[in-house]
């Protein structure tokens, strides 16, 4: 299970960056379009339409990565202040939630992908986008989502048996603040190493 996850970290930091990059790129376009409307009256067109589908793909595949980093903002006012075994159970039921609300999603978006291969749907912009092409991309960014919410799952629940709750809580718990320090302290370290004397 190791190695799938380890994997999965290598996956999702993969689609993080791609994520991240369709939104630079988008932000890039926009403000271009921006100038461009601003000093010469003129337009890329059809940035907005772009815009749209980089930012749906790019969470899509962003969404993996902030799972295994524990990267989703959770309200915890009272979740520390429950017993051990309660926030495991918490733990476990709100990733089989969240990952079974994106697979309803995914599941409904295939009909979608379908529909627009069937009809030949094209956007309603001068770009007349097949709609088939950001549908697809955004549903493998999303099922490969699912996918590592369904293998973190089971690796939790694996620990679980095991006897190892401290190890499952490290997989799919809140982060604490302490958690929070030591990670910002090893980032500032690898920081000042990379920079040198």
């Amino acid at each position: 299970m190791r190695s799938l996850l380890a994997a999965a970290q290598g996956l999702a930091r993969s689609g993080l960056w791609f994520g991240g990059a369709l939104i630079l790129l988008a932000a890039v376009l926009i403000g271009v379009d921006v100038a461009l409307r601003k000093l010469f009256v003129t337009s890329i067109g059809g940035a907005d339409e772009l815009a749209g589908y980089a930012l749906a793909i790019g969470t899509s595949w962003s969404l993996g990565a902030a799972l295994l980093d524990r990267a989703h903002i959770r309200i915890d006012s009272l979740y520390m202040l429950l017993p051990s075994r309660l926030r495991t159970a918490l733990d476990l039921i709100g990733l089989l939630l969240f990952v079974g609300f994106f697979a309803l999603v995914g599941w409904h978006g295939i009909g979608v992908l379908q529909q627009s291969w069937a009809s030949g749907s094209r956007s309603q912009s001068a770009l007349e986008t097949p709609l088939i092409v950001p549908q697809a991309i955004w549903l493998v960014g999303l099922g490969i989502f699912v996918a590592i919410g369904v293998m973190l799952f089971l690796a939790a629940v694996g620990r679980l048996l095991a006897g190892d709750r401290a190890a499952a809580g490290r997989l799919i718990g809140t982060r604490s603040a302490q958690e929070e320090v030591e990670e910002e302290m090893r980032a500032a370290e690898a920081r000042r190493a990379a920079a040198g004397p």
